[in-house]
């Protein structure tokens, strides 16, 4: 890669890592389903009017819009709003790319290989490390709730490659918008059901400028422009050469969160962090024509299933799906 292009990729991983400090900022004067329900407008329109719908069924697009969407997000939110810290959390939420795994190995009969199953098991011991050490200093259930968001995500996935959307190069950012249609509405309805009619109208009344910066953040930063440079290099890159730089999400996110809110993580916890980033990592940066299922970093729609030499891939936004055969190579996206 030129260094140009090493120097976007490493861009969007600084984006898609901050993210969850904005977020988190972004709940301090906002509710989380409420914000939830603007960010995804923000994301869809006027988006929506420019991207070609990417050539799926309405149904799979609801659903992975649903999983990947609505329940990844709200679910984290939720998370952050709980108390769980911004910069554990874009580590913790790389169990999606583990989960994944497991997941399409009973729901799609997909035989994980050696390394997905080592990897599998040095998440699930980071996961414990990190639970032990998290129950040592704070409540569990944000830590619950992320994991369900991880969960999610991972269904989501799933369920992008049960459609196999093999929509063309550039389609990814066409399912992160048009999947993302599913959000505002439920979204709000849950705002208004949970949260009530006077958080919704006393957050759109009284709006406060970290609100604004932090949806123009996620919703434009974070999801259009990191996605879109993001895919511009899978389409100019062998897909081994880029998606290893998604490893510094959570890098990025937990220096992030410790210079803005001065975290620090509990020892248990990190060395529980660390455990799982190696699960990950083993389950993806290896070599062999093998095919790796996983999730990229940050944000909507992410699933990479990958046959190349070596075959890897990140864990966060949505995904390309590449396919290589004897003599051509399709690209598509999740």
């Amino acid at each position: 890669m030129r260094r140009r292009d090493t120097a976007l990729a490493v861009l969007v991983a600084l984006i898609w890592g901050t993210n969850f400090v904005a977020i988190r900022t972004g709940l301090d004067s906002v509710p989380p389903l409420l914000f939830l329900a603007v960010r995804f407008v923000v994301v869809c329109v006027p988006a929506v009017f420019f991207v070609r719908r990417p050539g799926l069924p309405w149904r799979d697009l609801a659903l992975i819009g649903l999983f990947t969407s609505l329940g990844q997000f709200a679910l984290m939110y939720l998370a952050l709003n709980l108390g769980m810290p911004p910069g554990l959390s874009s580590l913790v939420l790389q169990a999606q790319v583990l989960l994944t795994v497991v997941i399409a190995s009973v729901w799609l009969r997909e035989k994980p290989s050696t390394a997905q199953r080592v990897g599998v098991a040095l998440g699930g011991a980071g996961l414990v490390t990190i639970a032990v050490g998290r129950g040592l200093t704070a409540p569990l259930l944000p830590l619950v709730v992320l994991v369900l968001a991880a969960v999610s995500w991972a269904v989501g996935n799933v369920l992008t490659r049960r459609a196999g959307s093999l929509t063309g190069p550039g389609s990814g950012l066409g399912v992160t918008v048009w999947s993302g249609l599913v959000v505002p509405v439920p979204a709000v309805a849950l705002s208004l059901v949970f949260e009530g009619p006077g958080a919704l109208g006393g957050a759109l009344g009284h709006v406060h400028w970290s609100a604004v910066l932090s949806t123009a953040y996620t919703a434009y930063l974070s999801s259009l422009v990191g996605y879109g440079i993001w895919n511009t290099l899978l389409s100019r890159h062998p897909v081994a050469r880029v998606t290893p730089f998604a490893m510094l999400v959570p890098v990025f996110g937990m220096a992030a969160a410790a210079l803005v809110y001065d975290e620090r993580p509990h020892a248990l916890e990190l060395v529980g962090g660390l455990v799982l980033l190696a699960g990950v990592a083993v389950a993806v940066l290896r070599r062999g024509r093998r095919e790796a299922t996983i999730g990229l970093p940050g944000e909507v729609s992410a699933l990479v299933a990958v046959d190349v030499d070596p075959p890897t891939g990140p864990t966060g936004e949505p995904a390309d799906l590449v396919q290589t055969t004897r003599g051509r190579t399709t690209t598509a996206t999740g």
